[in-house]
């Protein structure tokens, strides 16, 4: 396989669903699963398409209690076509199919360059002989309503016809998950079908709750001949067009299916079936299409391309490819979050998280347009966030752990353990550290953009409502003279509330309370730097007394740190909960990652022990450089020098299972920055979660976007040091041999392609020649001011 490639051998039905999530393609509107193009949904196949941002709420009945949830809608599925030989007759064979029939090298390609997926293989028909098959097909990067399919058989030494099968499939559901199964998965309703042309099949439809239309209209046709017959039958539920076409040796049968979607909330249309005629009518055909996609795809690698040596450089392009295909320059005019699990699958329901923490490092740098239309959707659920935050008997902004459409607080309710079969008590919606994420988010994007207009509006009133949020629900506890914030849950997911506590919550979660100071650290600073015009229009705006701003600096300064043993405690009385003997259950289980469902079946609770899911104290290592973190506990009166640091990254690398594919990452970057040899493994694993589907099956239910974005991140961030602040760059190059040479392009203030470049000990930096001003760089020992034009080649000190 070439580096740009990616390639699976055979037909595997048990890995199916792996290569589906894999082989994805998108445009950042919307998104197509890699499935076979003639499987409907099964045991085995999942096609599905997701528009971004359309989602649905449907009742269920779980564990005699009705429940609400809200999800990303699989739309009818326009991929599905099939095919089968015809003879003089008038008979015909059997339908191919890969679970009937076993294809012969059977290969599906992934085209990262181009972003086609190609599929090719052979099959033997008793009377036809063997048939060659290749399909290509493509969601466009620039016509971001278009997708198309080409299907080409050509024969050996039989002449014949083909009779091919193009539907529109109204008739789905969401049922990519086994987990929610047992919950209501019919969102679509009103399902009309029809004919435009002779060529020319549609389908419309709504959602049931949100009553989004979704308009779909597929332009099926014989490349180079035209078909012996040719007849669309709309039916309940399913356009389906069936065409013949000749075939015969030398004269392959080619038939091309374009496809339009749009969907209500889209832009500039007065209705979405009306809109995807109009556009099938007048797409080009197959050829023409590829050109302008494969030619888009060319101008985005140009801007976002990484280049690391060998395999690792290989996974580094795919997880780019995939974050791409979600977040492209298209998303820039959507109103969308970021899907934890991309437009690749519906776990988590589709749902927002703050999973945008690990994605807008990397897009800050590449596409800010991107990273502010994504800071603009948790602007517009401010409001939202602020009505939370007053039922909660709160000031400011409670932001809600998962968020859909429009903003209010999508955690379930409750969560199925597959392992023990019982429905539990979610109380994952106390991580309110969201809202410290959504801030770090504003101001890094700030920083690296020097977008000052955004951080004097939008962003300063999302900071400032975030900073109340904290100030008002930090409690005094007058015996210590510090602050407290209580009934929380941290990032590590797997404690949510004391053993036998009959309320959810822990106190004081190390992470929480820091980045909570942070916030009203940076909220006080925007206060300053703010012009007086500006901040009284501000202060009436959001309705903020200047009289709050004091009560903000003690709490920034105040709020309670736990510790124990020499080390941060990742919340008040973690010291005190058991050890859990580790390699009994590491003998026990072949995979112990999700052991909060291992004990709970076993009649436990994780809850009792010292473990913890995924990163949460060292996430602090993740945000923060290590003068920053510094600064941040001296703020609090508190003395973390690097000693205290690296005996906390000791404690917890012996007690977090890594059931998350986050934390893998996580802990790669803290070691890294730590200089530790042992953060290459934890690299390692995080550039293979999903390749490997290290959690064991989750990846078939969508992509971690997260974890992929995070991984560009590493390099860009974690090994160069990279901090976009005051004004200049900031690099403190950090040795990790496996990944020792390294060079990306970076958009900053102004200058588009500033190259980065590390290979045999040199740091060359290349900014291209524009009107822009010089760029300051700044290292540990040295500051240099680079000129547009000019390159500047660092010698690093040996390592």
């Amino acid at each position: 396989m070439s580096e740009w490639t990616w390639e699976y051998e055979g037909y595997d039905p048990a890995g199916e669903r792996l290569r589906e999530s894999l082989c994805t393609l998108g445009n950042g509107c919307f998104a197509t699963r890699g499935a076979v193009p003639e499987r409907r949904a099964g045991l085995v196949h999942y096609p599905a398409t997701y528009a971004a941002g359309v989602y649905n709420r449907l009742e269920s009945a779980v564990a005699g209690r009705r429940v609400v949830n809200e999800d990303l809608v699989n739309l009818p599925n326009w991929l599905l076509l099939r095919f089968r030989p015809r003879f003089a007759d008038g008979s015909a064979g059997p339908w191919f199919s890969p679970d009937t029939r076993q294809p012969l090298d059977h290969r599906h390609s992934l085209d990262l360059r181009r972003g086609t997926l190609t599929r090719t293989f052979r099959f033997r028909d008793d009377e036809a002989g063997v048939l060659e098959v290749e399909q290509v097909r493509l969601v466009h990067m620039a016509e971001p309503h278009l997708a198309a399919l080409r299907t080409v058989v050509t024969a050996g030494e039989w002449a014949g016809e083909l009779e091919v099968e193009s539907v529109l499939d109204g008739d789905v559901v969401n049922g990519n998950v086994h987990r929610y199964r047992s919950l209501d998965q019919h969102h679509l309703v009103r399902v009309r079908t029809g004919a435009s042309a002779a060529d020319v099949a549609w389908l419309s439809c709504r959602t049931s709750a949100s009553d989004i239309g979704v308009g779909m209209a597929a332009r099926t046709v014989a490349a180079g001949r035209p078909p012996t017959s040719s007849e669309v039958r709309p039916s309940h539920r399913r356009a389906v067009h069936r065409l013949v076409v000749p075939v015969g040796p030398g004269r392959p049968a080619v038939v091309d299916k374009t496809v339009a979607l749009y969907t209500s909330r889209d832009r500039a249309i007065s209705d979405p079936l009306g809109a995807a005629l109009d556009r099938v009518a007048t797409a080009a055909d197959f050829p023409a299409l590829m050109d302008s996609h494969a030619a888009a795809w060319a101008r985005l690698w140009r801007g976002a391309d990484i280049q690391v040596p060998g395999e690792a450089g290989r996974i580094l392009r795919l997880h780019l490819f995939h974050v791409l295909q979600t977040l492209s320059p298209h998303t820039a005019d959507l109103d969308v979050g970021v899907p934890a699990r991309g437009l690749h699958g519906e776990a988590y329901r589709g749902h927002v998280f703050w999973d945008e923490l690990f994605v807008l490092p990397y897009l800050n740098l590449h596409f800010p347009e991107v990273s502010r239309a994504l800071l603009d959707y948790r602007h517009r659920r401010l409001p939202q966030a602020c009505r939370a935050a007053r039922a909660a008997g709160r000031a400011g902004a409670m932001y809600p752990w998962q968020s859909g459409s429009d903003g209010r607080e999508e955690t379930q309710q409750l969560h199925l353990n597959p392992r023990s079969g019982r429905w539990l008590p979610d109380d994952s919606r106390l991580q309110h550290h969201v809202g410290s994420a959504i801030a770090y988010n504003v101001w890094q994007y700030c920083e690296a953009t020097g977008d000052t207009e955004y951080l004097h509006t939008k962003g300063a009133e999302m900071l400032l409502q975030i900073a109340r949020f904290w100030a008002d629900g930090a409690e005094f506890a007058p015996g210590t003279g510090r602050y407290r914030i209580r009934g929380v849950v941290g990032p590590d997911e797997y404690h949510d509330r004391y053993p036998g506590a009959a309320r959810p919550g822990l106190d004081d979660n190390a992470y929480t309370n820091v980045t909570a100071a942070w916030v009203l650290g940076r909220a006080l600073e925007l206060v300053r730097r703010l012009p007086a015009w500006r901040r009284q229009e501000l202060f009436e705006r959001i309705e903020l007394d200047g009289g709050e701003l004091p009560r903000w600096e003690e709490v920034s300064r105040r709020l309670r740190v736990p510790f124990h043993r020499g080390v941060i405690s990742q919340f008040d009385g973690y010291g005190d909960l058991a050890e859990l003997d580790w390699d009994a259950y590491r003998t026990r289980y072949p995979s112990i990652r999700r052991l909060d469902r291992i004990l709970e079946a076993e009649g436990d609770s994780v809850n009792r022990y010292q473990a913890s899911k995924q990163a949460d104290v060292l996430m602090l290592g993740h945000l923060f450089s290590a003068a920053e973190l510094r600064s941040l506990f001296d703020r609090l009166g508190y003395d973390v020098d690097d000693e205290v640091w690296h005996r906390t990254v000791d404690y917890y690398l012996r007690r977090t299972s890594h059931g998350s594919t986050l934390s893998g990452l996580v802990h790669g970057l803290v070691l890294a920055r730590a200089r530790r040899a042992e953060a290459w493994s934890y690299v390692h694993e995080a550039l293979e979660a999903d390749i490997a589907d290290v959690q064991g099956g989750t990846t078939g239910e969508g992509i971690h976007l997260g974890a992929m974005a995070g991984t560009l991140d590493l390099v860009q961030r974690g090994l160069t040091g990279l901090e976009t602040r005051e004004d200049a760059l900031f690099l403190d190059p950090v040795p990790l041999p496996a990944l020792s040479e390294y060079g990306f392009s970076l958009r900053y203030r102004g200058h588009w392609g500033v190259g980065v470049r590390r290979r045999s000990g040199q740091l060359e930096i290349r900014v291209p020649d524009s009107e822009e001003s010089p760029i300051r760089v700044v290292l540990a020992d040295r500051a240099v001011s680079i000129a547009p034009g000019e390159t500047c080649t660092l010698v690093l000190p040996e390592e």
